[in-house]
This record gives C-alpha cells, sequence and structure tokens, in this order.
C-alpha cells in the first residue's frame, strides 16, 4: 500500500471478546486480504439509494493495484445509487474467512486502465468490460478475520490519503 495505514483491532462492544494485538494468534497481514480479494470470483457491493434505501447485489470484479473494480449498466439499481451516494461496501461471499471494504466506488474513465482491466477481466471471466460503467474503490477501511479464531485474528485497516 502506497498510502499510510493503520492496522489494529475492529472496534466493538466488549462481549465479542476480541483480543489485544498481542494476544492470540495477532493480526492479519494486508496479504490475507489481498489475496482473498484477488482469488474470489464473486464478491458483494451493498450501496445506499439518495433516499436511504439499502441495497445489495453480487458482481464479478477485479482486485488490481490495492483497489476492487467491477462495471455495472449505470442504469441498474446499484448504479444508480452509486450515482447518487458513491459510499459502499464490498464484501466476500465466505463467512470462513472474511473480508470486508469500505470505500467510494468513483467512475474509471482512463483508457489505459480500461484497456488494462479488459485484459484482467476477459482472463477471470471470459467476458469484456465493454458495456455499462467500471467503477474503482479504494479502501477507507477494512477488515478481516478467520471465523475459527475471529477473537485472535480480526483486523481492522484504516487507510490515510
Amino acid at each position: 500500500m502506497t498510502r499510510g495505514v493503520r492496522a489494529g483491532r475492529p472496534k466493538m462492544p466488549s462481549s465479542y471478546g476480541i483480543r489485544a494485538p498481542t494476544e492470540g494468534s495477532g493480526l492479519l497481514e494486508w496479504s490475507f486480504v489481498a489475496s482473498r480479494m484477488e482469488a474470489s470470483r464473486n464478491y458483494w457491493i451493498a450501496s445506499v439509494s439518495s433516499h436511504g434505501l439499502p441495497h445489495a447485489a453480487p458482481v464479478w470484479g477485479l482486485w488490481h493495484q490495492d483497489s476492487f473494480y467491477f462495471s455495472t449498466d449505470l442504469y441498474s439499481r446499484k448504479g444508480r445509487n452509486v450515482a447518487a451516494q458513491p459510499s459502499v461496501v464490498v464484501h466476500l461471499e465466505s463467512g470462513d474467512e472474511v473480508v470486508i471494504i469500505e470505500g467510494n466506488a468513483e467512475p474509471v474513465d482512463d483508457s489505459a486502465l480500461l484497456a488494462e482491466l479488459d485484459l484482467l477481466y476477459f482472463q477471470k471471466y471470459a467476458y469484456h468490460l465493454d458495456t455499462g460503467a467500471t467503477f474503482k474503490v479504494t479502501p477507507r477501511l477494512a477488515f478481516a478475520w478467520i471465523e475459527k479464531d475471529f477473537v485472535g485474528t480480526a483486523t481492522r485497516w484504516e487507510f490515510g490519503t
């Protein structure tokens, strides 16, 4: 990561039993997040409408250069939501190896980057990114844990600008 990052424990009620970073298995490395985001086939995007209505939808996407990329039709519900309110949550399907990313969905308009993403997307899905709009989600906050050792591995990353 090129931006300032602080790793620590998530802020959760004491009833969750989260250990101090020096107890148990310790904090997860950022490579845990990156490897799972890179390897995943399906991701979930949670967005909110301009009226405050929540929406979650599965998407295909790419983890590239420490950011998440996905595409959608601008007239889809998630497309309209991110146009009105760019804050999103991205998470994996697994509840056993959890990764959650919070950030803003920013439109990608750099043609060289779009060409690079299209190639990577085609290699992963055998499908091109030539329809809809492509968005980049750069983490603002990230969370991860391994369910078998939730109290020892729960980790939170805060990113600077």
